[in-house]
């Protein structure tokens, strides 16, 4: 589902765009906006994939305001004025609606948006170094990660959020466990929760049904898992 949010500073254009997206099966509106900057503090706070956007707003125009961002999620421009429409498409706009649109103009604006969207997935991950690590598309970049330095990954709803052991800020990409399960090693990696796959390498302790992963990471160990994990455990366990 594509993460999404609507900006605009009419109170009853604002109330149309909300009721439009909630009846979009494509999308899940995050957020809504009476303007740019209150915008711009919900994507400081949270992943968005897709905005639509108001351009005549009086405190920052909707596309200043897009061209002011460095990661820039895909946008649909909204407004009463046709001759903003190249301008639109100059900052790779995916579409553009035109004032008064109605439901099915903007359902087949989210469907261009879910058609860039499942582009993006399937590039999302490029395998270029088989031993030591991968390459994300992140935030509109392709990130290097080094496999030994993953300290975990915790799944949040159809995106993944790798955390590290040496310090890095974490990153979010657009990928599903299955896929990240597959091509970490199994040797150094394990599914031990329906949202978390855990660097064997890095435990430090393992007590009732959490796995302590550093002073201040303990994750929770899964039902469906803890049979595998405790195998793994008792493989490693040295008694007298």
């Amino acid at each position: 589902m594509i993460r999404c949010i609507v900006i605009d500073d009419e109170p009853l254009a604002l109330k149309q765009l909300i009721s439009y997206a909630e009846q979009t099966p494509e999308l899940e509106l995050v957020a809504s906006c009476e303007s740019a900057r209150e915008a711009l503090e919900v994507l400081r706070n949270e992943h968005i994939d897709a905005m639509f956007v108001d351009i005549n707003m009086p405190d920052l125009n909707g596309l200043d305001f897009v061209r002011s961002l460095e990661n820039r999620p895909m946008v649909v421009f909204t407004t009463a004025y046709s001759q903003y429409a190249v301008e639109g498409f100059q900052v790779n706009a995916i579409d553009y609606l035109l004032k008064p649109f109605g439901l099915d103009e903007f359902r087949r604006a989210a469907l261009r948006l879910k058609e860039q969207f499942e582009l993006k997935y399937a590039a999302s991950v490029s395998n270029v170094d088989e031993d030591d690590c991968i390459f994300l598309k992140t935030e509109y970049k392709i990130a290097r990660i080094s496999i030994a330095d993953i300290l975990y990954v915790e799944a949040m709803s159809e995106y993944l959020r790798i955390h590290f052991s040496n310090g890095s800020r974490p990153i979010t990409a657009l990928l599903s466990m299955k896929r990240m399960e597959e091509r970490l090693p199994s040797s150094t990696f394990m599914r031990t929760h329906r949202s978390y796959i855990v660097n064997l390498k890095r435990i430090i302790e393992v007590n009732k049904s959490h796995i302590v992963l550093s002073p201040t990471v303990s994750l929770p160990i899964g039902d469906l898992y803890k049979e595998t994990f405790m195998n793994y455990i008792n493989r490693k366990f040295l008694s007298k």
